[in-house]
């Protein structure tokens, strides 16, 4: 199918075509030098056929050849994806850097796989066996997992297995095994196969009502504002706020199998910090590379705005076939604000109606529609799997009522809103627990929770009066109560991601240190003035402090209360001299320091009592 450019308007070709075209297939704009640049159907009006070029357009004049197919911008799936660092088209940039040098010329794509290298092949099925799309017919070893390899998740019916490979060594594009349809036709299967990335994949028995936490080690997230295998969230905050390192932070302590990121639209700077860190981090799962069970995807703000939309998509397909395969995936895209930007601007050169801010109409249908490829699954042979969803926005000037953020809001199931104020003031994670938002139920009592949310709110309305009112106008128990808040904030949430220790806590952990915090937040102190309050709250707030850079002592939980996920010992660090102090040592010096408050408290009552009384 043959047609010709009569328009070309920056990414955006206008073709002429008398064959039949159709819209979302893919093609190739040809240039007078014989390179062909991918593209994609957007529109179809008549004859005229308007294309989104993923390329720079540089080159292409009025009358040169389109060549167009019926198939839709697919990506590869197989063993081989772990490690790997694509663009937005699946292109392996290091194998691209290889080929044509540091600079990204047009027209250059390569296989997204390694076809040459050989995998360790084992059967699973056995000729004659029934199987359906999705179905496992073997395994290859990839990473720390085995990579199941099924029947395409294209094909509809039921097939016969005529013929299996045996067990042994071969590359991707080897035959592995014939399947037969009920009509006696014959299909070769591989351990490669492809699907398009605007297709949502889930193959699965049922789908599932995300219930399970996902736990990341970051107490404001797990303890405060969880998010569930299965589920969304999403992370808006003005620019410097710590979207980055936030996510960064997840993907490497976040209970998940894999961790897809996608950089869409990001600066190239932060983009080539994520390569260069993620190779050095160290799993804490198994004490190897971080990015053996990672995939990068990138795509700058220098590219080309169509690949850009096309990378959101790109990752969460492969995030969609991991899931298939029995894993829990996390996907994080960073950040959605540049892939707005880039639907904005495709949707002007198409002189659409424009809407809020000049985006399109249909930005919060493409948003939803993206969101809800998240899930948790049933597959047919009874093991669940999740694809999380975790975006982050970045509204300009920090201002949550824009289009995005508040399109993101009605799909996602939690809100990390990062402030700026906390971000100025040092105060990390900067996420605004205020503002912030979960639907779902974390690893802590919800009733526990929304106490102490009300002491917050309540201290944060006190320390508000007081900007009005003066110190000496304030009651000394709400003087009390807005020093609790602060407490929690300072001792709880706030969390140093540089330190060994305290980057990542436990549920166990989490749970132990939020009782006892909470016991300090209900216990009746009695002061005899602001700067006895000011000066109790303070130490035992840095008593916190210090306990959390104490190694955890799983003894102080009972074992049969235990929830924590076993960790690799190989990973694990243990300082048997540390200066940081004994996790149980501290704990007794904070039991006994309140002790001695309250007794004090129940002393000073009981003279008030006695005093009435008499009087």
């Amino acid at each position: 199918m043959i047609g010709r450019i009569k328009a070309v308007f920056g990414n955006m070709v206008v073709a002429q075509t008398e064959d039949r075209v159709v819209k979302n297939a893919v093609g190739y704009c040809v240039r007078n030098d014989g390179i062909k640049l991918l593209c994609e159907v957007i529109r179809v009006r008549g004859d005229s056929v308007d294309l989104q070029i993923f390329e720079e357009t540089r080159g292409l004049r009025v009358g040169d050849q389109v060549e167009f197919q019926e198939d839709m911008l697919s990506v590869v799936l197989g063993p081989g994806l772990l490690g790997q660092i694509y663009d937005g088209l699946q292109n392996p940039l290091p194998k691209l850097a290889e080929q044509v040098g540091f600079f990204l010329e047009p027209g250059n794509y390569i296989h997204a796989l390694d076809t040459e290298r050989l995998w360790d092949w084992t059967p699973k099925v056995q000729a004659g066996t029934v199987v359906e799309a999705g179905d496992t017919l073997g395994s290859v070893p990839e990473s720390i997992f085995e990579h199941n390899v099924m029947v395409p998740f294209g094909w509809e019916g039921q097939y016969t297995v005529r013929t299996v490979a045996e067990s042994g060594s071969y590359p991707i594009g080897k035959e592995i095994a014939t399947l037969t349809d009920s009509s006696g036709n014959e299909r070769t299967v591989t351990m490669e196969q492809v699907w398009p990335v605007k297709r949502p994949l889930c193959v699965a028995k049922r789908r599932l009502l995300p219930s399970k936490p996902l736990v990341t080690s970051i107490r404001i997230v797990d303890s405060m504002f969880p998010i569930v295998r299965g589920g969304t969230y999403c992370i808006p905050g003005p620019f410097g706020a710590g979207k980055t390192v936030l996510q960064q932070i997840t993907s490497r302590h976040a209970q998940v199998d894999i961790v897809i990121i996608t950089a869409c639209g990001e600066r190239a700077g932060e983009v080539v910090d994520t390569i260069r860190e993620f190779p050095e981090l160290q799993d804490p799962r198994t004490g190897k590379s971080l990015m053996e069970r990672t995939i990068i995807i990138c795509n700058t703000s220098a590219m080309p705005v169509a690949a850009r939309d096309a990378s959101v998509y790109t990752g969460m397909t492969l995030a969609e076939y991991y899931r298939q395969i029995g894993l829990n995936v996390l996907l994080l895209a960073d950040s959605t604000s540049r892939w707005a930007q880039a639907m904005r601007e495709i949707s002007g050169r198409l002189e659409e109606i424009p809407g809020e801010e000049a985006f399109p109409a249909y930005l919060e249908s493409r948003i939803a529609n993206f969101y809800e490829r998240a899930g948790a699954i049933e597959l047919r042979d009874k093991r669940i799997a999740s694809a999380t969803i975790g975006g982050t926005v970045s509204p300009a000037g920090g201002n949550f009522d824009e289009p995005v953020t508040q399109a993101t809001l009605k799909v996602v199931g939690a809100f990390h809103g990062l402030s700026r104020s906390r971000s100025d003031a040092r105060r990390y994670p900067a996420i605004d627990p205020l503002d912030s938002w979960s639907k779902y139920v974390g690893i802590i009592d919800p009733k526990k929770v929304q106490k102490v949310h009300n002491t917050l709110r309540r201290g944060d309305e006190i320390r508000q009066m007081m900007t009005v009112v003066g110190e000496e106008g304030t009651p000394i128990e709400d003087f009390a109560v807005m020093l609790k808040a602060e407490f929690f904030d300072s001792a709880y949430l706030q969390q140093n991601a540089f330190d060994d220790v305290d980057a990542a806590t436990s549920v166990d952990r989490q749970r132990f240190v939020f009782d006892k915090i909470l016991e300090v937040l209900e216990a009746d102190f009695v002061f005899k003035d602001k700067n006895e309050a000011r000066h109790t709250l303070r130490k035992i707030s840095s008593m916190f402090i210090n306990w959390n850079y104490a190694r955890w002592d799983e003894s102080v939980v009972p074992e049969s209360d235990r929830q924590d996920e076993p960790m690799n010992k190989a990973a694990h660090k243990d300082d048997e001299a540390t200066e940081r102090g004994d996790f149980k040592e501290i704990l007794g010096q904070i039991d006994q320091y309140v002790q001695s408050l309250l007794k004090n408290a129940d002393k000073s009552q009981a003279k008030d009592k006695l005093e009435q009384a008499t009087a």
